[in-house]
């Protein structure tokens, strides 16, 4: 399935899309789970295919929400690319290097990205994100991916002088709006081997970053193993596993996101995540 989370008159639903639509959950099904987090929260995803109604949308009609647009917590993970690594003259890490979005930082597929005002220095990284299906404690990597309860696309939008303002990232990756996550959480029978994903970012139609998931340096089970360990990763909880070598800051001279850019962010069968630049 490919479920959306999205608004339409002034109200927030979801629902699955097919075919160019997205059709809403039946209104019982929608009192007892009102968003798409409370869904997984109950262990519900395998009954929302059987509980579809009659309301269907045209994509056009929609606005798209982040997938989860309630996460108890966004986790991202830098510098898990080899060849990011290698561009920003970074060690390998021995460790994942963790930090965390808040969930006001990001925005749906078709919404407008912030370039805030304070920085010129706004840069794009697209990413696999790894939605979480069910609380997850001390979770060894073989069972790893019985956690999951799907993907999206992710666009990890950074600022990058206020990143580099400390050791800590957390500035220079919670500009309000500044990212996104879309347009659906696809669930894990649509997507056979994370670790073959092809993941492009384009700007304005330009390849800017390519990478296959085979390239990280700790690997989705990896990372849901020692997140685990540190935190309970709830049901809706976000893991973006890292962005591939091309970002702007690293090339001569650097590419920085300017207000009208477009940025996609594409994988193959998890989707593509379209964001308009605006100033802040």
């Amino acid at each position: 399935m490919k479920i959306a989370s999205f608004g339409i008159d002034a109200r927030q639903t979801y629902g699955v899309a097919r075919d160019g639509r997205v059709t809403e959950a039946t209104p019982g099904f929608r009192d007892r789970y009102p968003d798409l987090r409370s869904v997984l929260a109950g262990d519900a995803l395998s009954q929302l295919e059987h509980n579809i109604g009659d309301q269907t949308h045209e994509l056009e009609e929609i606005k798209f929400l982040p997938v989860i647009p309630n996460p108890d917590k966004v986790l991202c993970v830098g510098a898990n690319y080899r060849p990011h690594i290698r561009e920003m003259g970074r060690p390998v890490p021995e460790r994942p290097v963790v930090f965390v979005r808040f969930s006001g930082s990001q925005t749906g597929h078709g919404r407008e990205v912030l370039r805030p005002r304070v920085s010129e220095r706004f840069d794009f990284e697209g990413e696999l994100a790894v939605i979480i299906g069910r609380p997850a404690r001390h979770v060894r990597r073989e069972s790893a991916y019985d956690y999951i309860a799907g993907y999206c696309c992710f666009m990890d939008g950074s600022v990058r002088d206020w990143q580099t303002h400390t050791p800590q990232f957390t500035p220079g990756k919670n500009f309000h709006r500044s990212g996104a996550m879309g347009p659906y959480l696809v669930t894990c029978d649509e997507v056979q081997d994370p670790a073959c994903l092809l993941l492009e970012t384009r700007v304005n139609g330009e390849l800017m970053q390519e990478g296959c998931l085979a390239e990280l340096v700790f690997d989705i089970p990896a990372l849901i193993e020692y997140c685990s360990t540190f935190t309970e990763l709830l049901p809706g909880d976000v893991i973006a596993t890292g962005t591939p070598g091309g970002v702007g800051a690293a090339r001569k001279p650097p590419v920085w996101l300017r207000d009208g850019d477009r940025v996609e962010v594409d994988i193959g069968p998890v989707g593509l995540l379209a964001n308009r630049v605006v100033d802040e």
